[in-house]
């Protein structure tokens, strides 16, 4: 009997030692490797005026790094650092300094202004910071320089100002111009491309003039326009100072048809005109959410991360910016020499069509969409009851000596 005990004692004490080994080497497995954290930044207008268009890119910024990081398949976790440039220059060399100084940062998104981004690029240059361009047109920024450090996702103001004149001139077939532009290099920019495009129609503008960023009144550079009777007021520049010429021409009776540059394609353009803003026409880079590969896909992504503020006009192009920046870093390492070199080389398809930089840097497959203010929002002109008849453009009651009734029935 006692045998017999001493034999299932010594069972219970092998089973026992075997257990905790067990669990020993269970305890001792080596965990999962965390993945390598990699920093990549963000720079817009935060703040200020052109904040609404900034924190509208940083959101779609965010969103494609939270879905990269959500799908699994990456080697790294990817984490944002954001930077407000508040669309002032000196500000902007500031921020692209600080972000440029930190080793962890990779890569970065940068600058919705075009008179930021042109004060910027020989910083990125002489850091070797690889940059994606969100939102600034001005050719300059990536066709003014060889930097390597410096691409761009959206068009330039080239292909913004030949569709501009190409679509007023050669469709709807106004010919008398008056120019207003800002005096910085965007405006000025602006100025430059538009008078090529109307030049080789053989169009001369009856006046050209440049305001200041902040002027507040118009009233003398208006009146001379409203002198020259001209059928269209073209303005370069952004959407406070747009806003403010729009009300200005309405109120000393400036019968003209009002056209813009993607610097008023904003909300804030029809919010703060109300009626006045109906029949306006801007030209943006890109196509409606709609009727992007991936837009839907991507607005009902933005929807559903629950951000309080819409992504704007260049929100899409920002959302390319980081899968672009993402991909490179994924297949080169985090090494910003062999990242710059890597963007330089895209040929993708992502939510806005295919993208393609040039040896600029430069997406050489842009697309630009005509727009027009209807009822308080911005609608695709072929899309709009302009287009199709329903509606008449203020420019053509005006050009006809007629008066122009509003069709406005906004909010």
């Amino acid at each position: 009997m006692r045998g017999s005990l001493k034999v299932v004692s010594l069972v219970i004490i092998i089973l026992l030692v075997f257990s905790l080994l067990v669990v020993s080497n269970y305890g001792c497995k080596p965990k999962e490797e965390e993945k390598k954290v990699v920093k990549i930044g963000f720079i817009g207008p935060l703040t200020g005026k052109y904040s609404k268009m900034g924190i509208g890119g940083l959101n779609s910024f965010k969103l494609a790094v939270m879905q990269q990081n959500n799908s699994g398949k990456n080697k790294y976790t990817y984490e944002v650092v954001s930077f407000d440039d508040e669309c002032v220059p000196q500000k902007g060399v500031e921020v692209a300094t600080k972000a440029c100084s930190d080793p962890e940062i990779i890569a970065a998104a940068t600058h919705y202004c075009s008179m930021v981004a042109i004060s910027c690029v020989d910083v990125y240059h002489k850091f070797g910071l690889p940059v994606i361009v969100w939102g600034a047109v001005l050719p300059d920024i990536t066709y003014g320089n060889d930097y390597i450090e410096v691409s761009r996702v959206n068009g330039t103001q080239v292909e913004q100002n030949e569709f501009n004149a190409h679509f007023m001139v050669d469709e709807l077939g106004f010919k008398k111009f008056c120019i207003i532009h800002d005096t910085t290099d965007y405006g000025r920019g602006h100025l430059k491309y538009f008078l090529k495009a109307l030049e080789k129609r053989g169009i001369e503008p009856l006046s050209i003039d440049g305001i200041t960023i902040g002027q507040k009144d118009f009233t003398t550079i208006l009146t001379k326009i409203k002198a020259l009777n001209p059928e269209v007021v073209y303005f370069g520049g952004l959407t406070a100072e747009g806003v403010l010429i729009k009300s200005q021409m309405d109120k000393l009776g400036v019968k003209a048809q009002f056209l813009g540059t993607s610097g008023i394609k904003s909300d804030d353009f029809n919010t703060s005109l109300g009626e006045h803003a109906e029949g306006t026409i801007c030209m943006l880079d890109g196509a409606p959410i709609e009727k992007m590969p991936g837009g839907l896909e991507f607005k009902k992504a933005y929807e559903e991360a629950g951000f309080d503020e819409p992504y704007e006009a260049y929100g899409p192009f920002a959302y390319c910016a980081a899968n672009i920046i993402i991909k490179a870093i994924e297949k080169v390492g985090p090494d910003r020499a062999k990242v710059a070199e890597e963007i330089n080389k895209t040929d993708t398809e992502d939510i806005i069509g295919r993208i393609h930089f040039n040896e600029y840097g430069q997406n050489d497959v842009p697309l630009v969409t005509a727009y027009v203010s209807q009822d308080g929002q911005w609608v695709p002109w072929d899309d709009s009851l302009y287009a199709k008849g329903e509606r008449e453009l203020p420019g053509f009651a005006y050009r006809e000596g007629r008066e122009w009734v509003n069709p406005y029935q906004g909010p």
